[in-house]
């Protein structure tokens, strides 16, 4: 009897695909016993053949020829292989006097005719394979045409199966969002937010916590705003799911990832650290504890002239300041009549109407540029950035109409407005280092220290109520 190996394979994208394990080991050893064989050695393989380098099957081949065993036996040529590559090492063995069995097939590899028959057979197999991939791709491009993402959901998404949207995940989605949440507020750098995340609790698929190449993934996932993007070819989808954070909060996220200007985590903890700029060089203003009593406020360019600053003084400019802000009684008066001489409905109605007819250009830009693609005077490459640059602006431009609120609403809103506000030294006192940090943020958009002080200039939806306290002032005056 001649010693043969016996190889088996089952793929692992398709689990079930063919003929079972040990069904294929049933069917070579009535083979073996048929054709006088003797089976000394099993290999078994959980790897698909429709692509080459598969380890079991090269440790084979790489034993027949080292003379372990005078010749193999599989079920079917496409359990051996289904691509041309791997088939010529198997066709070219019994050139080296190793014997080629197929189970189901009565096959003489030592005829011109048998060896015929089998590359056709295996060109069947590759072939097959290649109609198949074909197929998955024309399948996979009509679920993202639906804005169906065909893989495994994304961190804070769950699989509701097969041509179902993804759905947020009750645990892992609102994680996601804080994720966002925090870092748009400037106080984290990517290297903090990971640590406060995994505070929290927000893990991986696997159970385990999120690195910080996983967080900054996060924050790059077009996904959390509702696009699909394929990273290896850059084609966009607009995807059906919810989405967890907005295109504005998203783009907003980008920039400040960009600048990489998070603050650093220090021992201290300093309230205006990275709030302040040099006047001179525009450089940051370093905090630095002096004599354990107080906090100077120094630019670390080596050449600049600039002096230190105490941090009690930029205390005291900062409270200054936001008490002149402020609205007074006069003012609140001034402001709600402004507002209700207005036509409230009316801007709104032109805000719509300009929102539909920005909307209405940017389609029909990304019509025109698939015409383009069509008559050959825009490339592939050009078109898909062109199509993911509308598609975003798309849904920027449709997150704002949809967001376009009631009369009702919008009353109520400038209520609790004018009710911050009035109160803006009070908030200042009352907040926490994170929300004083905030306020100043939000308020003041210039914040620079020079040798004659603190210059605070105010952000532009400070400065018109800044405007309608001098016009009240004067009116009072007058």
């Amino acid at each position: 009897m001649k010693p043969c190996f016996g190889y088996i394979r089952v793929s692992t994208v398709r689990q079930g695909e063919g003929v079972s394990l040990q069904e294929q080991k049933d069917a070579i050893l009535a083979c073996a016993a048929i054709r006088n064989l003797q089976i000394i050695e099993w290999f078994e393989e959980l790897e698909t053949a429709a692509k080459s380098g598969r380890p079991i099957f090269n440790k084979m081949i790489s034993r027949l020829r080292k003379g372990h065993a005078q010749g193999f036996v599989v079920h079917k040529i496409d359990r051996s292989a289904r691509n041309l590559k791997d088939w010529a090492l198997v066709s070219e063995l019994p050139d080296e006097g190793i014997d080629v069995h197929i189970a189901t097939e009565t096959l003489d590899f030592n005829t011109r005719g048998g060896r015929m028959t089998a590359d056709f057979l295996a060109v069947i197999a590759a072939d097959f394979i290649r109609n198949q991939r074909e197929e998955t791709k024309k399948g996979l491009n009509g679920r993202l045409k639906q804005g169906l993402y065909p893989f495994r959901a994304p961190l804070g998404y769950l699989d509701m199966g097969r041509g179902e949207p993804k759905a947020p995940c009750p645990v892992k989605a609102p994680l996601i969002k804080q994720t966002y949440q925090l870092y748009l507020t400037g106080q984290h750098s990517l290297r903090s937010l990971h640590a406060e995340m995994q505070r929290r609790g927000l893990s991986g698929h696997t159970g385990k916590p999120v690195s910080l190449h996983g967080i900054e993934k996060i924050l790059s996932n077009t996904f959390y705003h509702g696009l699909i993007t394929i990273t290896r070819t850059g084609e966009t989808y607009e995807g059906v799911h919810k989405a967890l954070v907005t295109k504005a909060a998203f783009q907003q996220t980008q920039k400040i990832k960009s600048r990489r200007c998070g603050p650093k985590v220090t021992r201290h903890n300093h309230p205006f650290r990275g709030l302040f700029r040099c006047g001179f060089c525009n450089g940051p203003m370093v905090p630095e504890r002096q004599k354990i009593v107080h906090v100077y406020y120094r630019c670390k360019t080596p050449s600049c002239c600039m002096k230190t600053i105490r941090e009690d003084r930029l205390e005291s400019a900062i409270t200054v300041r936001l008490a002149r802000v402020q609205l007074n009684k006069s003012a609140v008066a001034e402001q709600k009549r402004r507002w209700k001489s207005g036509r409230l409905q009316d801007d709104l109605t032109r805000k719509r109407r300009s929102l539909a007819a920005r909307i209405e250009a940017e389609e029909t830009k990304l019509a025109r540029a698939a015409d383009l693609l069509i008559e050959g005077a825009l490339d592939r490459s050009t078109y898909s950035q062109k199509k993911r640059d509308a598609e975003f602006v798309l849904g920027r431009l449709r997150e704002e109409l949809d967001a376009l609120p009631d009369p009702k609403a919008v009353r109520s809103a400038r209520d609790a407005y004018i009710k911050k506000m009035s109160r803006l030294s009070a908030l200042y006192a009352a907040g926490t280092v994170a929300e004083r940090r905030q306020l100043i943020d939000n308020t003041f958009d210039g914040r620079l220290v020079t040798p004659d002080g603190v210059e605070l200039r105010l952000r532009e939806w400070t400065e018109h109520h800044a405007h309608v306290r001098q016009v009240t002032r004067k009116v009072a005056q007058s």
